[in-house]
């Protein structure tokens, strides 16, 4: 992994101001959102963007319950553009990285420990108002569900007007969700959920899942919205993985999760509606990331897993969440 020297010095400069020793030997690890450095005894974590998303972390670090196995909070500071978290080093690999590797049993033992971690998340309360600037989904805290798909239709509206884009298609995925908006209701709850819920953001140390990781998109909303990111995990791993081990990443390995966790946690697959709401969960996140992508040719020339390919398969219910659905195993 080449290795950039001013983020190097972004890592030496959170420990110097944490009073920790600025010299530590230091190991650049993958990351999908920040830059990440592990040392001996703590990692560090810099977050390069203009907002304050690690100060959020730390803050909920506070309020979670020791069941989500989050390490302990060293220090956190730094500005926007380059604020820092450091957290206590705690054995494990990222489970995504180590998941190919694993045999059956090991597998299901991971999901296990991982509902109950996920339960407890989903378990825990917060009254005040506690947003996150741009989450992964374009929906906006709101008691009805009208009012949360607002910015996601105006989204699918411009989306209309790009080149390589059949309005036509855009026009439907509008109606279905107008007609289904309503399923969300209410969609203003104080249930804590993760906000990224992958592979990626858990540690394994060949026996345990050791950490829950990575609540920089934690916000409150209903759980299903953890579901919906898990099972597009799931059915997408390599689009959630950090490049240098995405060869080594298949959906096929991934294919007893949904069950396993359903045996878990099968609260979490009894919510109404849920195949419609997490729907709509999944079209929010796929326009946002359309309109961060836009395509730049016609649809037959775009890569299998491109957002615009996802959402014509959510539109002819044909979509990963259908897909599941259609296995008497589990009922949405």
């Amino acid at each position: 992994m080449r290795v950039n020297a001013f983020a190097m010095l972004r890592a030496r400069h959170a420990l110097d101001a944490a009073g920790l020793d600025p010299e530590v030997p230091l190991e650049r690890t993958s990351s999908v959102t920040n830059e990440v450095w592990l040392s001996p005894d703590v990692v560090v974590r810099v977050n390069s963007k203009l907002d304050h998303r690690l100060r959020r972390e730390a803050d909920l670090a506070r309020i979670l319950p020791a069941a989500v196995r989050y390490p302990k909070v060293i220090a956190y500071g730094g500005e926007i553009g380059a604020d820092w978290l450091i957290l206590e080093r705690v054995p494990g690999r990222p489970l995504s990285r180590c998941w190919p590797d694993l045999d059956q049993d090991r597998r299901r033992a991971a999901i296990a420990e991982l509902a109950v971690m996920l339960r407890a998340v989903h378990q825990t309360k917060i009254l005040e108002r506690n947003e996150v600037r741009e989450a992964p989904q374009l929906l906006d805290r709101a008691r009805t569900g009208r009012e949360a798909v607002a910015r996601l239709l105006d989204a699918l509206a411009e989306l209309a007007t790009f080149d390589h884009v059949d309005a036509r298609i855009i026009d439907h995925l509008a109606q279905l969700v107008r007609e289904t908006a309503h399923f969300l209701d209410p969609f203003d709850v104080p249930t804590l959920v993760h906000g990224d819920l992958t592979f990626e953001n858990m540690l394994w140390d060949g026996e345990h899942v050791t950490a829950l990781l990575d609540f920089e998109w934690a916000r409150t909303g209903p759980p299903d919205l953890d579901l919906d990111i898990l099972l597009r995990f799931v059915a997408y791993p390599q689009l959630h993985v950090a490049e240098d081990y995405e060869d080594r990443t298949h959906a096929a390995d991934y294919a007893e999760v949904p069950w396993w966790l359903a045996e878990d946690y099968p609260e979490l697959f009894e919510i109404p509606n849920e195949l419609e709401r997490m729907r709509i969960y999944g079209i929010a996140w796929d326009v946002k990331e359309l309109l961060q992508f836009p395509p730049r040719a016609e649809a037959h020339h775009l890569p299998e897993a491109h957002p615009y390919h996802r959402l014509v398969r959510t539109l002819r219910g044909v979509g990963y969440l259908d897909e599941l659905n259609g296995d008497v195993s589990i009922t949405f």
